[in-house]
């Protein structure tokens, strides 16, 4: 007897209590790593009082975290598919929890940037393999897309915690606090990591592509590191040729996986219905978050005179829209809204955001706070939606891969909005301080303020506040770039995902036929599961 082959696969089964709480066990490690991102953020004194590190190496305490996380992400995410998520999330954590205790009791700068290195190498697991992990868990469409709502939400919001719990810890207690935080958390997600959570690899993946690590850690982090030094110190030759040698590298690692049978990327990920959009406008939407976050935390603390604690707490204002835009935006999608209008509208709010920037002057705390606000809830509804679309194209073997690239191009979208928005503040600032100005005020508002505090009373008082309004001219004039940038991605996003909407669900094998709700047991899925059975 033969069965219809056209026969329709079974509606997704719906998560239960199970699965929303293995998502809550999961949003642990997601919030403590995108919070280590920021979280030397008001511990870096404290660190260099008593390791007395040198210029180089205070750098490299703060920046090696995250271009090791950058440059391992594909990676990553390719490993977790080829020797499943559960596993590579559960070493990460191992990985992630005793680099955190040796950096706590660190006794030496270099040390602390091995630790920092390892934390890097473990965050770089941690994260693909938390969104493949909800995306395998939430078939079902709906819920699928509010679980990653939650998990957009707590990633943002780690960023913006971790320079206040920073403050706060270094305030009371020694600055290895600020990553003994870290232990409690990793340690619970051991153990109940392996029961609760599922285990999903690719049956059939072939050869792990050791030519493509290199090659992608080549092609990133000169990219990242270029961009990431150019708002503050110029267009150096240095970072132009950083920038060049990056891309020479990427074009290397697409021919590469273009051309190997066993790729780390597949080049039919990007031939998904609104998978490339998605991770395109992804970026764009990171471009628009970092951008504004380089003018906002210095505004605060540099023209507003607010010390580094006040400035985070003030700046977690903004975050409260957070909460809010992603849950919203989801059940208009639900509601049969199309996606491509509410991701449309999410780039007009954040550039709305930006054009409250553009009108701030030098003592706007309160609509700079507003702006701030009103862009992260326009970000924060894209990135939602655009997540949910990449993981939803993508077939359920590749999760991780697909996870791995939006979160690199988030990375690659967020040091070009520093990067290009910085230098164009830069510039305004630089034609607005007077060619008289000593050199250090002319070429930051660091600077002009450090100087100032030299000079006799009036005089410093005029160039201080000259400098303060030349940042926040500047500040306005990237603000009216980065606005025009995202009302270009709202007409982009208009276009590419009208008609596009992603695969409700993909048909999941039964393990030992409890179905997928059985988050607990060991199964896989293959690019062949969705084939409906022949007999």
């Amino acid at each position: 007897m033969t069965t219809n082959p056209r026969i329709s696969p079974a509606p997704p089964r719906r998560a239960g209590r199970r699965e929303w709480t293995a998502l809550c066990v999961l949003m642990l490690p997601l919030l403590l790593v995108s919070m280590d991102v920021s979280v030397l953020y008001f511990a870096v004194p404290a660190i260099s009082a008593d390791l007395e590190p040198s210029g180089t190496q205070q750098l490299w305490i703060f920046d090696i975290y995250a271009f090791v996380l950058a440059g391992l992400l594909m990676t990553m995410g390719s490993l977790g598919d080829r020797i499943g998520r559960r596993r590579l999330l559960l070493i990460g954590a191992a990985a992630f929890g005793a680099a955190s205790l040796v950096a706590a009791y660190a006794d030496s700068a270099e040390t602390l940037i091995a630790a920092r290195a390892v934390l890097g190498i473990g965050g770089a697991t941690l994260m693909p393999s938390t969104m493949a992990l909800t995306r395998t868990m939430f078939t079902d469409p709906g819920q699928r897309a509010t679980a990653i709502g939650i998990w957009s939400g707590v990633m943002t919001a780690g960023v913006a915690l971790g320079s206040v719990l920073s403050g706060i810890l270094v305030e009371f207690f020694w600055w290895g606090s600020v990553f003994l935080v870290n232990l409690p958390a990793m340690a619970l997600l051991l153990l109940l990591g392996p029961v609760l959570l599922p285990e999903w690899k690719d049956p059939r993946p072939g050869r792990f592509d050791l030519i493509g690590v290199p090659l992608s850690m080549a092609a990133v982090l000169p990219v990242v590191y270029g961009l990431k030094e150019i708002p503050s110190e110029g267009w150096n030759v240095r970072y132009v040729v950083s920038l060049t040698v990056g891309l020479l590298f990427t074009a290397l690692f697409v021919h590469r996986q273009r051309t190997t049978p066993s790729p780390m990327i597949s080049p039919a990920l990007f031939r998904r219905p609104g998978f490339t959009p998605a991770v395109a406008l992804n970026l764009l939407a990171a471009f628009g978050m970092m951008g504004s976050a380089y003018f906002t935390t210095q505004y605060l603390q540099s023209v507003l005179g607010k010390s580094a604690l006040e400035a985070a707490l003030w700046g977690l204002l903004p975050s409260l829209l957070i909460g809010v835009a992603a849950p919203v935006a989801t059940a208009l999608v639900q509601r049969g809204v199309n996606r491509a209008y509410v991701v449309a509208a999410g780039f007009t709010t954040a550039a709305c955001g930006y054009g409250l920037l553009a009108t701030a002057g030098p003592d706007s705390l309160w609509l700079v706070l507003a702006g701030a606000g009103v862009l992260a809830a326009g970000i924060v509804t894209v990135m939602s939606q655009m997540t949910d679309l990449a993981l939803g194209a993508a077939p359920v073997e590749r999760a991780g891969s697909a996870s791995s690239l939006l979160e690199t191009g988030q990375e690659f979208g967020g040091a070009l909005g520093m990067a290009a928005l910085g230098s164009i503040g830069t510039a305004v600032y630089h034609h607005e301080i007077p060619a008289s100005a000593p050199a250090p005020a002319r070429e930051t508002l660091g600077g002009a303020l450090a100087v100032a505090e030299q000079l006799p009373g009036a005089t410093g008082d005029a160039l201080a506040a000259t400098a303060r309004a030349a940042f926040t001219t500047g500040m306005q004039g990237a603000a009216v770039a980065g606005a025009a940038v995202l009302l270009g991605a709202a007409a982009l996003a208009a276009v590419t995902l009208r008609g596009v909407r992603a695969r409700d669900h993909e048909p999941v094998p039964d393990p030992a036929g409890e179905g997928p709700s059985a988050v607990g047991g060991d199964h896989t899925i293959g690019r062949d599961a969705a084939e409906p059975a022949r007999k």
